[in-house]
Parts: C-alpha cells; sequence; structure tokens
C-alpha cells in the first residue's frame, strides 16, 4: 500500500540557478506530453540514483518529432557518435550519506514530494531543499522512519 502523501519539501532557502546543460531541455514541454518521470529516469538494478536520460532515451522520440530544431540536431550528432550526453546531475547526494531513490520509491514516494513541480520548470533547477539534513529529519520524523545517524550516514570503520 503507498505511503500517505507527505508534505512538499520545502523551497531552496537559497536558490540555485539552473546549471548549464549540454542540450536545453524543459521538463515541462515534456511533462506537457505526458511524458512520465520514469521514461527518462530510472533506477538502475545495482544503483542508488536515478540515471540521466541516455541519448537513445531521447532520440527514441526526436528521431521525427522537432527533428530540424538546432537542439535536436546536436542530439542526433550525439546520438550518431555514440556518445552519451554529458548531463550536469541537478541534485547531488553529498559525502557521507548514504541515499537511495529505492527506498524511498518503494515506500511509496512520488518524484515531486522530493523535488517539487518540476513538471513546471523549463530548465530544471535546485529549487528544492530536499539535499538538507533537517528536511530529511523532518521527512522522517513525519513518517516515523528513523532518524538515527546511521539510517543516512555511513561511518568509516574502526
Amino acid at each position: 500500500q503507498p505511503a500517505p502523501a507527505a508534505p512538499r519539501v520545502q523551497a531552496n532557502p537559497a536558490p540555485h540557478p539552473a546549471p548549464a546543460q549540454p542540450l536545453p531541455f524543459s521538463h515541462k514541454t515534456h511533462v506537457g506530453v505526458g511524458v512520465q518521470c520514469q521514461t527518462c529516469h530510472t533506477n538502475p538494478g545495482v544503483g542508488n540514483q536515478m540515471t540521466v536520460p541516455a541519448t537513445s532515451t531521447c532520440m527514441a522520440c526526436h528521431t521525427s518529432i522537432a527533428a530540424n530544431r538546432p537542439a535536436i540536431v546536436k542530439l542526433t550528432e550525439f546520438a550518431q557518435s555514440n556518445q552519451a550526453i554529458p548531463w550536469v546531475r541537478v541534485y547531488e547526494i553529498l559525502p557521507g550519506v548514504t541515499w537511495t531513490h529505492r527506498r524511498h520509491l518503494q515506500t511509496g514516494m512520488q518524484c515531486e514530494t522530493c523535488h517539487g513541480a518540476v513538471g513546471e520548470l523549463d530548465a530544471m533547477a535546485e529549487v528544492t531543499a530536499v539535499t538538507g539534513m533537517a528536511t530529511c529529519i523532518s521527512c522522517h520524523q513525519e513518517r516515523k522512519a528513523s532518524t538515527a545517524c546511521t539510517a543516512c550516514h555511513a561511518w568509516p570503520a574502526g
């Protein structure tokens, strides 16, 4: 049974500008035509971080959709040279934190809970305070999840 909807993570108190990406990408446009988060961002079997879209994922649609636009021409060049698009990760898991998307998704949490209204963004930026320790502790307390240090942090042996 999915977990109850948690309040959305508060806005980032120090808003970060969207990082420069190798290709312009609008979540607003893609979500607006019905593309789901999981179509582009998958959680690999052995990984804890969601992946950024593979070139082939983008090309599945863009061989025919908007193929003449300059950004899609550049995307096609990445594809033809078998290069991964060098996307810049927007949210970074901080050193010392052992965090996993998988465990949070398994509890029924939705992407929007932590990342905000991504579907309204033309350029992805760190708009929520999801990487702040206080944010994590507050959410864990609300959901009665462990707030022990070792729930989120790995300590060196010895």
